[in-house]
């Protein structure tokens, strides 16, 4: 097998006897759908979906000084997050580019996992050993020590219940605890990328069949199915949320994403990109930068990231995601334009799909938001 060949998560031969279409992700062999990427999106807006996430980058910080390094290396106060909970928050370059947006779970005192994207988890990995220099803490790869599976939608509490006897009810959103699942010791959180309520499992690669087999069993009665990255990607793209390499890149700052709340100036110490982050604020309030919003297509054709958004014939924006909505039933998209056309119900605003303005009506995101 040569270097470059994907690598294959601990469910890869269950993903192919599923009959899924594989594909190359961030140097990983993924399962893109199994059967309807449409159906699979349904599932888990109104019932459930399981996911292999294993791709994902698991890195483990401990140490005395663990939280400092953190403070210093990322965006927000992570010294302020309680043992069993999470934040979302952002790696930065020292411009103040976003280099990764990352989960990170405090697991003990003096114990975290960052969770960083597939394609930055090199990238993350190398830049927290950098910064580490100084700090009395460890930073360790722990990418191949955990598979990780979701399970997400409005069924999916009810289905983990019935295989844990791990306080589900109390587990708030954004928080993690160790349990036992269907006899696996498990890290449950309740985090997700679907819009939905669901919780995500970090297992050990070697526990990792076992424990989809469980799930797919508990969840049969429930209409739980498989799913794949294809429907990640619509159920993400209607909630609103940014991924890396389309919404998030290095040559944009949190404020340029309309994300500088998960920026702390008020903590303690200096961070990576702070000075240049400060500047990115003051220039967003003084002239508000291109801003993030949702595109709805009056017609049938579907926008692509690099679109231009047209308005009297002029490039006012750039899309940076855009599918078929199976929810709303019509093309939608995510786009940064000029604060000018960034008002939900701007008229005149289009996407040139390809000579073509088709006609678009600006909405504020997200698309879709679930009931509570």
């Amino acid at each position: 097998m040569s270097s470059n060949a994907p690598r294959r998560t601990a469910l890869d031969a269950l993903h192919r006897s599923l009959g899924a279409t594989m594909t190359d992700f961030a140097g990983w062999d993924m399962p893109l759908r199994y059967g309807s990427e449409r159906d699979e999106h349904v599932a888990v807006r109104t019932r459930a979906g399981l996911f292999d996430l294993s791709h994902m980058g698991e890195i483990t910080v401990t140490g005395p000084q663990a939280a400092a390094l953190l403070n210093h290396a990322l965006v927000g106060n992570i010294a302020s997050v309680g043992v069993g909970r999470a934040r979302y928050t952002m790696i930065c370059c020292a411009d103040g580019g976003i280099l990764d947006d990352l989960i990170v779970y405090r697991l003990a005192e003096t114990e975290y996992m960052v969770v960083a994207n597939a394609s930055n988890a090199q990238v993350v990995l190398d830049a927290l050993t950098e910064r580490s220099a100084g700090f009395d803490a460890e930073v360790r790869d722990d990418r191949d020590a955990y598979a990780l599976l979701a399970i997400q939608g409005p069924e999916s509490p009810g289905i983990l219940k019935s295989l844990t006897d791990a306080d589900l009810d109390g587990l708030k959103y954004y928080a993690g605890l160790p349990g036992t699942v269907a006899g696996v010791p498990a890290l449950i959180a309740r985090t997700g990328y679907t819009g939905e309520d669901g919780f995500e499992l970090f297992v050990a690669p070697s526990d990792a069949e076992k424990l989809w087999q469980a799930l797919t069993e508990a969840g049969a009665p429930a209409g739980l199915v498989p799913c794949g990255l294809s429907c990640r990607d619509t159920l993400r793209l209607e909630a609103g949320m940014p991924l890396y390499g389309h919404e998030l890149t290095t040559s944009l700052t949190p404020f340029d994403a309309g994300l500088g709340r998960v920026v702390k100036f008020e903590k303690e110490g200096d961070f990576v990109g702070r000075e240049a982050l400060e500047a990115a604020a003051a220039r967003a309030a003084a002239n508000p930068p291109r801003v993030l919003v949702g595109l709805v297509a009056e017609g049938r054709r579907v926008p692509r990231a690099g679109f231009a958004v047209v308005a009297d014939g002029v490039a006012v924006g750039e899309v940076t995601s855009g599918a078929p909505s199976p929810t709303l039933g019509r093309p939608i998209a995510m786009a940064y334009v000029d604060a000018a056309h960034a008002a939900p119900g701007t008229s005149g605003v289009g996407v040139d799909i390809r000579g073509s303005h088709e006609p678009y009506e600006v909405v504020a995101l997200p698309f879709y938001k679930r009931q509570k």
